[in-house]
């Protein structure tokens, strides 16, 4: 048994041991001064009720380090001389003090949840706005899961440290001084047998110390995966069931993710199961060391004859009650080391969040872009979503003003790529992509964004009702602009089957909608907010061929005046366009009109031929 403890004791504290490989970014490295001095820049505002927060501990440390006198004084004077007007005045006293202590801890309470919260609401927002800023590549490779719990349990943890852990350290400060104070007036000899415990308290808070803090890190690591992974399999959980995966995933989160979370979770619980019950034994230890000596003073014994002092029962009794308010603040700030390496730990991820560049931004002064008519260039440009994978390679193409441009080609030629760039959703690595002659990267990105109209694949809507999702790109929509908007891309006939037609509530990510039902209402969202360019990335891809018809009807209206990019593969969409441009590895391969391109017999040729006109008879 004594073997079995002693190697668990080890395995607890043994220098460097780690129980399974952490990523680089998990290893610890020493919390940089920074990170408190940006946090208080937060806290800075707010600092009136920050301190008034800290002038009511002041009183409440005042009530608590006043009881234990009073009750020295009713035991060595009240109560001995017998008298009573002493005895009640001390007990109005002791009653008097609590009260005060009772509404100090509120105005306290009150103070610092009011000056801490609006502190966290402040880094909340900062970065969420950051998020929203943050370039498409970034979330390419962002896990979704991970920012989630940035945003919620690591700016949490960052709350309980400003609201309370911030306070209390002081306070628990200022008790710990005023009741060192106290003691050694009362009685020099029985604090220094008080003090004498301290050593060994201090090699244990060194020791564990050192333990949670790295541990910390390892708890919050794997909290913010374990999110991650919960968040992409709710999200995919078709999927997963479709190719019967939920036992495998479910041994992967056993065994992997929710294991090394919980094993990280159970070292800090077995940490604090070693400290705090030690703190409370080296208390102990104290009182008993303070009984023995000062009753054998108080009983006239030699033990506590030899410093030439009679302890008397108040004095006692005092002391008992000040060792107890003394530990109690070393406990508390050992409990709240725990707090401050959460916060500085999620302080680190977060601060590191907030300062990550944003790859695509309006340059300081930038123009605003001024009402465009539509003409869009590709002069020589070049792309890459990594340098070693170049994706566009020296494109060169002219779209006049009110064109409509169908880009083909085979799966990663750059369809995509192509339309993102338009709106700078990417930025462009070499080259220049001009609108009217303006250099999109020297126009006010969001005056650029504000003129063009997107319908993607994938397409996304947002909690709320129908009305509502048309109109997110123009909240100045009437109603009736609303249904015009539907109506034209046939979307109104089903929203008026729908229990309560445009106010019908849409949940999250669209579930209670088909997939082409999504697909007409982002549609009409980019038309309402009518745009002078639009760009359709598959956004026919599933709609049947009598809602596109409809559709097609309604573009022949809605693009007069403006350029309009698509990529498309239903042959319908593609004949139309006054432009064809066919990609094929990052190059613009051939491109011109329809049946020019038929006529050349090449790589448009050989698309149609093999694919385009397989679509269905009905079109």
């Amino acid at each position: 048994m004594i073997e079995r403890i002693r190697t668990r004791w080890r395995g607890l504290f043994a220098e460097g041991q780690v129980e399974f490989d952490l990523p680089e970014e998990l290893q610890f490295k020493q919390y940089d001064s920074r990170i408190v001095g940006r946090l208080f820049g937060y806290v800075r505002p707010y600092a009136r009720q920050m301190l008034l927060a800290l002038a009511m501990m002041g009183v409440i440390t005042g009530s608590s380090l006043a009881g234990p006198y009073l009750i020295k004084l009713l035991l060595d004077d009240a109560i001995p001389q017998g008298n009573i007007a002493m005895l009640r005045w001390l007990v109005g006293a002791i009653i008097g003090i609590n009260l005060i202590g009772w509404f100090a801890r509120s105005g306290q309470v009150a103070a610092a949840a009011e000056g801490g919260q609006s502190s966290i609401y402040q880094v909340r927002r900062a970065l969420f706005e950051k998020l929203q800023r943050q370039s498409l590549s970034f979330f390419d490779k962002a896990d979704v899961g991970v920012l989630i719990s940035r945003l919620t349990s690591d700016v949490n943890a960052l709350q309980e440290l400003v609201t309370w852990a911030i306070v209390g350290t002081a306070a628990d400060f200022l008790t710990l001084i005023g009741i060192v104070i106290v003691m050694v007036s009362l009685n020099p000899y029985l604090s220094l047998i008080t003090f004498s415990v301290l050593p060994i308290m201090l090699l244990l808070t060194a020791v564990w110390r050192a333990r949670a803090r790295d541990n910390w890190r390892r708890v919050r690591f794997y909290h913010g995966r374990m999110l991650g992974y919960i968040e992409e399999n709710i999200q995919g959980v078709r999927v997963v069931q479709a190719f019967s995966r939920e036992a495998l995933n479910l041994r992967k989160f056993v065994e992997q993710i929710n294991f090394r979370f919980n094993r990280s979770q159970g070292r800090a619980a077995r940490l604090s199961a070693i400290f705090f019950p030690g703190v409370d034994f080296l208390g102990t230890a104290a009182i008993a060391l303070v009984i023995g000596v000062g009753g054998s003073a108080a009983l006239g014994q030699p033990w506590g004859h030899h410093q030439g002092q009679q302890i008397t029962p108040g004095v006692l009794i005092a002391f008992v009650l000040y060792i107890g308010r003394f530990f109690d603040p070393i406990r508390d700030l050992a409990e709240r080391y725990n707090t401050l390496q959460a916060a500085m730990a999620a302080g680190e991820r977060l601060f590191r969040l907030l300062d990550w560049p944003i790859a695509i931004e309006s340059k300081p002064g930038a123009a605003e872009l001024p009402a465009i008519r539509g003409e869009v260039v590709f002069d020589h440009v070049n792309f890459a979503y990594t340098p070693e994978l170049p994706v566009l390679q020296d494109v060169n193409l002219v779209v006049e003003p009110g064109q409509l441009v169908a880009f083909v080609g085979a799966t990663g030629s750059g369809k995509s790529t192509m339309v993102k760039l338009i709106n700078r959703s990417y930025e462009i690595s070499g080259g220049r992509l001009t609108i009217d002659g303006h250099d999109v990267r020297d126009v006010e990105l969001s005056s650029l964004r504000r003129q063009m109209g997107i319908v993607l694949q994938e397409t996304f809507l947002f909690r709320g009702s129908v009305a509502d999702n048309i109109r997110y790109g123009r909240l100045d929509a009437t109603d009736a602009e609303v249904r015009a908007a539907a109506r034209a891309v046939g979307a109104d006939e089903f929203i008026q089957q729908m229990p309560m037609g445009y106010e019908t509530q849409v949940e999250e990510g669209g579930a209670n909608l088909s997939v082409g039902q999504r697909q007409l209402l982002a549609f009409a969202r980019a038309l309402l907010a009518d745009p002078r360019i639009l760009i359709l990335d598959e956004a026919t891809s599933s709609i049947d061929t009598q809602t596109e018809k409809l559709i097609q009807e309604a573009m022949d209206r809605l693009l007069e005046g403006r350029t309009a990019f698509v990529i498309a593969h239903r042959l319908s969409t593609i004949v139309r366009a006054d432009q064809i441009v066919v990609l094929s590895h990052g190059r613009i391969i051939e491109q011109g009109a329809h049946q020019e391109l038929l006529d050349r017999r090449g790589a448009y040729h050989h698309l149609y031929t093999m694919g385009f006109a397989t679509v269905r008879l009905g079109e």
